[in-house]
């Protein structure tokens, strides 16, 4: 089973990508200018394609697209009832081509393919056939105020959505936001990331297929010059954004020098795991921690990147990690024995490296540095390093790596554990390993963090809100809050005769 799965694997790697053109109102099509851009592979430095690279006259184009399919109300005024068949056929369609998603998700980024089948892609299903259930339930309100005043708070679709999203996993975060967007009847226009575009080209293609009107779901590629464009567009009325913090403030700006449209911000992380001695299973919480820390090669913004270890098993459980992060293979991500593949790109990896340099040049000590490790030649490939020695307030305890790179910092109390946690200008996630209930709820209520696991927590399921304080943004992708994102609310007073 696993060497036919291999094979179809193979088999798709060498299938040109389905999709390789922009959405812009009635259909797929180039850029105005005629520019492309190749999309170049992590694996080997491969041209996978050439794809639109759109600049701010594509951005009018389907700008002026969105508005007019929202003013004519064929989506926001289409019955509920008929919204959610066309979204549930749009993920049942996505559910189709999970493993072609996933390897082309692969080809692209460099996500290791059975994460991308098993976690990425599938949790991208999940959140639209979750989101395509709430079209029809989302209820308004009525307030009767007198005898014969009655009032109707609407929940009222924004309009013309921008949505700039990362390229760390492009399928999952991209759901999260076209679900709820879509679902409240707005209308999308989606900008992925220049390093990880051809999944959701292809992702909102078959929203096409499955119905959805001219101009309400539409495709912009290209750098930063079109994501600019819609943050600055006068005629957009919200982002939703994914990414890192510079760019975070740079649509801040764009949006209050324009209309003030909305936005919502989920930016970078250092988030702590915090692991005490009373921890009833040190094994499993030593298995879930590398894991989570290096899966997708450490490019995950809630990555637990700073290990907090309690004083009496610091050097027994650094030990355990270590062993297990030396075992991950690094390799091909297409190969579905491989636990880590390429960093995104050449840049990345050097600045990965750099940080690295700076952190023993600081006092660092390595007990794995993944610099020597044995891993392929061709592509942008990097192995696990751990870090011990860490000072707290050094950079690598202070500064996003977003690359497989753990530091390693001791405690004494919990509470020593919490001021160390809290200590970063971001608050996305946080995890705890206890077995004593009064220490994990009492940690829980201190740690500034959007996202808390306790003795190895859950996935990224969209029935739970997802988000962070301090720098780490706000406003909540998943759940039923995030539908609050993409809506406002409307009062109607009626007052009658008698």
């Amino acid at each position: 089973m696993l060497d036919d799965r291999q094979t179809e694997i193979r088999r798709l790697s060498h299938l040109a990508p389905p999709t390789t053109q922009a959405i812009i109102g009635s259909g797929l099509c180039s850029a105005c200018s005629g520019a492309t851009r190749a999309v170049t592979s992590p694996i080997d430095g491969s041209t996978i394609a050439q794809i639109p690279d759109c600049d701010a006259s594509d951005v009018d184009r389907a700008v002026a697209a969105a508005r007019r399919a929202f003013e004519a109300r064929h989506w926001q005024g289409m019955a509920p009832k008929q919204r959610k068949r066309i979204l549930v056929k749009w993920a049942e369609l996505v559910a189709a081509e999970h493993l072609p998603l996933a390897v082309l998700e692969s080809r692209d980024m460099g996500m290791p393919v059975g994460m991308a089948d098993g976690f990425e892609v599938a949790f991208a299903i999940d959140a639209l056939r979750w989101y395509a259930e709430t079209a029809d339930k989302i209820y308004d309100e009525m307030v009767q105020l007198e005898d014969n005043v009655t009032s109707l708070v609407f929940h009222a679709p924004l309009g013309v959505v921008g949505a700039i999203l990362p390229w760390n996993a492009p399928a999952m975060i991209g759901a999260w936001k076209l679900g709820p967007a879509l679902a409240t009847g707005n209308s999308v226009i989606l900008k992925p990331a220049e390093d990880a575009s051809l999944v959701l080209m292809r992702i909102a293609e078959l929203g096409l297929e499955a119905g959805l009107p001219e101009g309400v779901l539409q495709v912009v590629t290209g750098d930063g010059k079109a994501g600019a464009a819609l943050a600055a567009h006068m005629d957009v009325d919200a982002i939703t954004f994914t990414g890192s913090g510079e760019v975070g403030r740079h649509i801040m700006a764009a949006a209050a020098a324009s209309n003030l449209k909305r936005v919502s911000l989920e930016l970078g992380g250092k988030s702590a795991n915090i692991v005490m001695a009373d921890a009833s299973d040190l094994e499993s919480a030593a298995e879930v921690s590398v894991r989570f820390m290096f899966g997708n090669q450490g490019q995950v913004c809630e990555a637990p990147t700073r290990l907090l270890v309690q004083k009496p098993i610091r050097e027994a459980f650094v030990e355990a990690v270590v062993k297990k992060a030396k075992s991950l293979k690094v390799g091909d991500p297409l190969e579905l024995t491989s636990d880590l593949g390429p960093i995104i790109n050449e840049s990345q990896r050097a600045m990965i490296l750099g940080r690295i340099e700076q952190a023993t040049r600081e006092g660092v000590r390595l007990a794995l540095d993944g610099r020597t490790a044995t891993v392929p030649q061709a592509g942008t490939y990097l192995a696990p390093s751990v870090a011990t020695n860490v000072d707290p307030k050094g950079s690598l305890a202070q500064e996003e790596v977003f690359g497989p790179v753990l530091a390693v910092i001791e405690f004494d109390t919990v509470d020593e554990a919490i001021a160390l946690a809290n200590s970063t200008r971001y608050g996305l996630g946080a995890s705890i390993w206890s077995s004593h209930l009064d220490t994990v709820l009492y940690a829980s209520k201190r740690l500034v963090a959007g996202n808390i696991a306790v003795n190895g927590g859950t996935g990224p399921v969209v029935e739970l809100p997802f988000g962070g304080f301090k720098q780490s943004g706000f406003g909540r992708d998943r759940s039923l809050h995030a539908l609050e994102k993409y809506t406002d609310l409307k009062t109607v007073t009626l007052r009658t005769a008698r």
